[in-house]
């Protein structure tokens, strides 16, 4: 079905472009912060065997996992709040004009170790011009989707970026990390904390997605995105991401 931006503009919804990483149970799931896999496990009771396979009348399983840890996520500022803020009473809005970038990391030494950063001045190089802003980082291996980032120091963005974004008009901000933030930093997350303006003005209406995958099939540019998230009442849930082609009459 075609649906109509403008007189001339419409999307293709018989073409979507999923860029979420789906839950499964196996060791193959993406997964980061040092949790285990998820776990999927039949109900067993006295009454009944929630597996059809061991002779149960149907599959009823227990879901184990954690939405931060376990593939993609959109989280509010609840994350970084002592009250704990629901991303399905702050995300009201589920269609954005939104764009790709894509961008390869620098190395920069730290110490013993070395870093992979995204600067501010590979992000003003962009431009940026939508509410919903993907962002791909380079390169872009399929290893994204079975990823095991526990204790790796994944590529993280420089703080600054995230003023930045704000007067950019950026409101939801998706990548394909594990964090905007470095692995060990001490708790500062200094990016997620700019981003909500947390604390001296939080903003309620900015999300932050991680763990998407947006491959290579996506080229860079504009889009409009379906932004689905899991009616959870967490400060993060699952969510699925889809783009859409702009495409011209």
């Amino acid at each position: 079905m075609k649906l109509f931006l403008d007189a001339q503009r419409y999307i293709d919804t018989s073409q979507p472009l999923d860029i979420s990483l789906g839950l499964s149970n196996t060791p193959s799931n993406p997964r980061a912060w040092y949790v285990d896999p998820p776990t999927f496990e039949p109900v067993r009771t006295e009454h009944y065997t929630g597996s059809v396979a061991e002779g149960g009348s149907v599959n009823f399983r227990d879901i184990f996992f954690n939405p931060h840890g376990h593939g993609t996520h959109t989280e509010c500022l609840g994350h970084i709040t002592k009250e704990v803020h629901s991303i399905n009473e702050k995300l009201q809005e589920y269609f954005f004009e939104a764009q790709v970038i894509s961008i390869e990391p620098i190395t920069r030494e730290n110490g013993k170790d070395s870093d992979r950063v995204i600067t501010l001045e590979q992000m003003k190089a962009q431009d940026i011009k939508k509410e919903a802003l993907i962002l791909r980082t380079l390169p872009n291996s399929t290893e994204k989707r079975t990823m095991n980032y526990s204790d790796s120091n994944p590529a993280f963005l420089e703080r600054e970026i995230a003023a930045y974004l704000i007067e950019q008009g950026v409101k939801h901000f998706l990548l394909d990390l594990p964090s905007v933030d470095r692995e060990s930093d001490g708790g500062e997350l200094a990016f997620h904390h700019d981003f909500w303006e947390v604390p001296q003005n939080p903003n309620h209406e900015r999300t932050i997605t991680e763990l998407i995958y947006v491959p290579n099939s996506i080229s860079d540019g504009e889009y409009i995105m379906n932004l689905q998230v899991a009616p959870f009442e967490n400060d993060a849930a699952p969510s699925r991401p889809v783009l859409y082609k702009v495409e011209q009459k």
